[in-house]
């Protein structure tokens, strides 16, 4: 797999999965703080997941945009769907991702949407089986999308051995 990322950093867009007020609780009282949770990509198959927290929900959902842009990675699309069918577990997380025919839409969970959209993902059907935290969720979506391979991967793979 390449690791060269092809993008435009113009093209990115951002998509909020979640935003929670968290708390901490000290021997002064409680202090709250905010979590958000972003899926950032440019649609065309570069998607990336990011979670910022701070006092203050504009600087968490910048501080996520950050992080998501750091994790930026390649998602292998067939006519606007994945290659094939995949199912993959992440701690609590388990989703079975299939490929649809064009016209099917976007079949996915609340957290799991705004990743697959922003992959440039058009028609999939996905189920969410595990935990049902926007985090998890969100995770275990980015952890199927990157065990996906192309049909020419898995050609090369079989070719080298």
């Amino acid at each position: 797999m390449d690791t060269k990322l092809n993008y435009n950093e113009d093209e990115l867009q951002e998509e909020i999965i979640s935003i929670r007020r968290v708390t901490k609780v000290l021997k002064g009282g409680r202090k709250f703080s905010f979590r958000a949770l972003v899926a950032v990509g440019d649609g065309k198959g570069v998607v990336g997941v990011g979670l910022g927290k701070a006092r203050e929900v504009p600087d968490a959902i910048r501080k996520a945009i950050q992080d998501a842009k750091k994790n930026l990675f390649r998602v292998p699309l067939r006519n606007g769907t994945i290659p094939h069918t995949i199912e993959t577990k992440f701690k609590a997380g388990r989703i079975i991702m299939k490929p649809a025919a064009p016209g099917t839409g976007l079949i996915a969970g609340i957290s799991a949407r705004p990743i697959l959209n922003r992959a440039g993902i058009t028609d999939i059907l996905a189920k969410n089986l595990g935990s049902r935290t926007p985090v998890t969720v969100a995770y275990t979506v980015v952890k199927a999308l990157k065990e996906l391979r192309s049909p020419e991967e898995v050609r090369e793979l079989r070719k080298s051995k």
